[in-house]
């Protein structure tokens, strides 16, 4: 069964791992001064609106700014989703409050198992709550899959 990153954000306690699980993925300090690859809005109506509605700013460390020229992506990129709330204001939509901050980290090594991906999120502004954990498999990677092709990345850097 595939856990929803609704279910996993409003759930999800303290995570223990395994000797056999992945390092967990670190927060990426710093990372609104990397390259802002895009934003957007996910409304009321679209399919992710439970889980991902909201405003979403996507940054890009420099290695993972050399690999959306070049896919795949080197060892070392790191992607990160920022989800912040939407907030209606007169006939403009503004930033609200950070609801997570998703982090992709590839190291091909490390996270096999998910496409040569570590993924995670981390609650509202908080650097240690994470919502993903030992679950990146079902609560990220089933939706990245498909995504093989480019591997496992939804984005395309605006230039």
């Amino acid at each position: 069964m595939r856990t929803s990153m609704l279910g996993l954000l409003l759930c999800s306690g303290p995570v223990a791992f395994a000797a056999n699980t992945p390092p967990p993925v670190p927060y990426p300090e710093g990372y609104r001064d990397w390259k802002h690859v895009k934003s957007m809005v996910i409304q009321e109506g679209h399919a992710l609106y439970g889980a991902f509605g909201g405003i979403h700013h996507i940054y890009a460390n420099p290695a993972a700014e050399r690999g959306y020229g070049k896919k795949p992506f080197d060892d070392g990129s790191v992607i990160v989703f920022e989800l912040l709330e939407a907030n209606a204001w007169g006939n403009a939509i503004q930033e609200g409050a950070r609801k997570i901050v998703g982090v992709m980290h590839k190291d091909a090594t490390r996270y096999a198992r998910t496409g040569g991906w570590g993924f995670e999120g981390f609650k509202g502004d908080s650097r240690t709550e994470r919502a993903v954990g030992a679950n990146a498999f079902d609560a990220c990677y089933g939706c990245h899959a498909p995504r093989k092709d480019a591997d496992y990345t939804f984005s395309d850097i605006r230039r």
